[in-house]
């Protein structure tokens, strides 16, 4: 069943705040192995000109991940979660994420195609601190596969 494209243009509730901890970025750094030094040295990232320690770019996927699931769990948009696949993602940065952000997000679905039977579902997750400053926008794109034999 196509899914509802009335919901082009919804938003939804800000996610709670998510704090950004060293050690989670050390852990995701590893993770992706990635071992610039501005993500797991203090020191290494003032002498790069950042207050403290500094994620990833692909940190940020965390939270838009997260922040994602109210647009995938909301029953009226009938998108079968079972059948998805990760079409697409990046990042537009307005600074990096940094240890001791504390960081909400906005989804908004920007839009909904069906391409071959699939449909294909365009996430923005706008990322701000607690002072209500951008941080970042995710853009993913999901794609529920068409049901065999459709």
């Amino acid at each position: 069943m196509p899914l509802d494209q009335s919901f082009v243009g919804r938003s939804y509730p800000p996610t709670r705040p998510y704090e950004v901890g060293r050690e989670k970025i050390r852990e995701f750094a590893e993770a992706v192995g990635d071992t610039n030094p501005v993500y797991t040295d203090v020191e290494a990232a003032r002498a790069q000109g950042y207050p403290e320690v500094i994620a990833p770019p692909t940190f940020a996927f965390i939270l838009t991940y997260q922040a994602a699931d109210q647009v995938v769990n909301d029953p009226e948009l009938g998108l079968d979660y079972s059948r998805v696949v990760h079409g697409d993602q990046k990042f537009v940065y307005s600074r990096p994420l940094r240890a001791g952000d504390r960081l909400t997000v906005t989804s908004h679905i920007d839009s909904i195609k069906s391409l071959a039977g699939n449909e294909v579902l365009a996430v923005r997750g706008e990322v701000y601190d607690e002072d209500g400053q951008h941080v970042v926008t995710g853009h993913t794109v999901l794609v529920a596969r068409a049901p065999e034999g459709e």
